[in-house]
């Protein structure tokens, strides 16, 4: 088992100066410092990714899920025209290369906004130009075109017709350049009006995309499916030789006595780890903590290593 964690390295982050790859700013600020003041920050995002790997390294994570936010308000222009293109390509490279030194699987999870069901042409079109831009970021990283390197999403609305608008998904991935289309996962949701693994079938039927299980999203959606059989259908949509990956959190309503909790929402740390039914997956812990929640169960499979 890998296990991983989400964009923010809580460690690093409360040092001084800390280390991060989510410097962003206000509309206002980038309007009045445009793309010059947008590149300063990305190249200092950049140069702090390398940190982070290089600390997941020295801690024994090997699974990292990449910030969507290195480069603010990166809608508003091409990669190419920040200044700091050239230098943050290299610093990027340097990235992939360390991160392949160091057997680290690098990943990333584009937000709600990207929607390829979507029936308003605009909406597709965003999402185009935005998963574009983080497969240009992979490639920069020099990242496989495989889903060992996933983008993976969600498909963020159903419109009146999950048919219908999972068609449109398929329609619109045709659409996709090749450094997406190769790396692109979908996951299951948490509401019953949304898309279980067993709904997501119909789509890797169509396309051949891998399907990343999420534990606690199969709780409140499961699509008549058992957890083993939603798991063991997901692991099947991965290709060979490619360790399939899922997501674990655990509802937050666990850890705290609080009403007005919603049963979905995440927990800063996990209590436990997930049965994988004897299967060998990489697990991204989805827990507010980041690092902190998984660095124990970490620790625990070295020692017992280690003898």
């Amino acid at each position: 088992m890998n296990l991983g964690y989400a964009c923010i390295n809580m460690t690093l982050g409360s040092q001084k100066p800390r280390i991060t790859t989510n410097r962003s700013m206000i509309k206002k600020t980038f309007l009045e410092r445009g793309i010059p003041y947008a590149s300063e920050l990305g190249i200092q995002n950049a140069r702090d990714l390398v940190e982070i790997i290089k600390w997941n390294h020295k801690n024994n994570v090997n699974f990292f899920r990449v910030s969507s936010d290195m480069f603010p308000w990166a809608s508003e222009y091409k990669l190419s025209e920040m200044p700091h293109y050239n230098r943050i390509k290299n610093i990027l490279s340097g990235a992939g290369h360390l991160a392949d030194k160091y057997n680290q699987r690098i990943t990333s999870h584009p937000g709600p906004f990207n929607v390829l069901v979507s029936p308003r042409e605009h909406v597709v079109d965003n999402t185009i130009a935005e998963l574009s831009r983080h497969g240009e970021v992979f490639d920069m990283m020099g990242l496989s075109r495989t889903p060992y390197n996933k983008l993976n999403i969600h498909c963020n609305g159903v419109y009146g017709d999950k048919i219908s608008a999972m068609d449109r998904f398929c329609k619109n991935f045709e659409r996709l350049p090749e450094s997406v289309q190769t790396r692109l996962t979908v996951e299951n949701d948490d509401k019953a009006s949304m898309y279980s693994v067993k709904d997501l079938m119909y789509i890797h039927e169509r396309i051949g995309i891998p399907i990343v299980f999420d534990y606690h999203h199969h709780k409140f959606n499961t699509g008549g499916l058992s957890e083993e059989e939603a798991l063991k259908l997901a692991m099947s949509t991965w290709p060979d030789g490619i360790k399939p990956a899922v997501h674990y959190s655990e509802s937050k309503a666990l850890h705290e006595e609080n009403d007005k909790i919603k049963p979905q929402a995440h927990s800063d740390y996990i209590n436990e780890l997930p049965n994988l039914y004897g299967m060998d997956v990489a697990v991204m812990v989805e827990a507010k903590a980041k690092e902190l929640a998984i660095l124990p169960f970490i620790n625990k499979v070295s020692k017992l290593i280690k003898g």
